[in-house]
């Protein structure tokens, strides 16, 4: 069974799966966060995946990057596979403009997290499960309510 390490599972909400990757919301209000991480454990690099895997995981990360950039009207999207801190193979995508708190610079250490309220948690999470479920060659799952 799948396992998502113990930082992610603090730090985002389930947006829904892939077919290879868990979709995740970063509970960081100042930007559009997403998280893929693809549901196959103890992975730490993406030359660990099966090349199949690979194009999944790119074709996922495409979509939801492209999916973002044309609804929140991106300046420029930010993807990124650390894995410094959290080694479990994880991909980040983030929606930056011009005018945000930390522009040009990247978003790490930069400014403290403002938590989404619950009430803000469940629109954005509504808000992308209906723009990321609009894909027949990669279907997001969402999670039961």
């Amino acid at each position: 069974m799948f396992a998502l390490h113990p930082t992610l599972s603090a730090d985002t909400l389930v947006v829904g799966d892939f077919p290879l990757s868990r979709c995740l919301l970063m509970n960081n209000a100042r930007y559009v966060w997403l998280i893929l991480v693809p549901r196959i454990n103890d992975l730490r690099e993406v030359h660990e995946l099966s090349e199949a895997d690979q194009q999944q995981l790119l074709r996922e990360s495409s979509w939801v990057s492209q999916q973002l950039a044309t609804t929140f009207k991106a300046d420029k999207m930010n993807v990124a596979n650390l894995g410094n801190v959290v080694a479990q193979l994880h991909w980040h995508i983030i929606v930056r403009h011009k005018n945000d708190a930390d522009w040009p610079a990247p978003i790490w250490g930069r400014q403290p997290s403002i938590a989404y309220s619950h009430d803000e948690a469940e629109q954005r999470l509504n808000q992308l499960r209906q723009v990321l479920s609009n894909n027949d060659k990669t279907p997001l799952t969402c999670p039961k309510a």
